[in-house]
């Protein structure tokens, strides 16, 4: 099973091949309030796509539990927006694995509107 450490190395490199290694055929992936991506090469697809909506990210992992086949990751993920400035907000991240240790469903809770919007917004 792909521990919290190396998922978040691979994404902090921005390395879209190396996701979709961890990922089985028809896995499925969700963030935020976003439509889910559904397949390996959906989820590599919009991965990429997102990469060039920011200059940079890393994950500070918080918290890391592990039961069967789930990984539950609490972090702190720091953003560098196109603009040059960072942005760090909370995210838990879970995702479960076949019995070939493939990611088959990977969820993060989110909110990443501070990475897209200057001032926080009013309601």
């Amino acid at each position: 099973m792909p521990t919290a450490e190396s998922v978040f190395a691979l994404v902090d490199k921005q390395d879209v091949q190396g996701i979709g290694a961890l990922l089985a055929p028809r896995a499925r992936f969700a963030i935020g309030n976003r439509e889910p991506a559904d397949g390996r090469d959906e989820i590599v697809a919009t991965q990429g796509i997102f990469f060039t909506l920011v200059q940079g990210l890393r994950h500070e992992l918080l918290r890391e539990w592990a039961v069967d086949d789930t990984t539950i990751a609490e972090t702190s993920v720091t953003y560098t927006r196109l603009d040059g400035r960072d942005v760090t907000v909370p995210a838990v991240s879970i995702w479960t694995v076949d019995e070939a240790g493939l990611i088959t469903d990977f969820r993060v809770f989110i909110d990443q509107s501070p990475l897209f919007f200057e001032e926080p917004l009013e309601c």
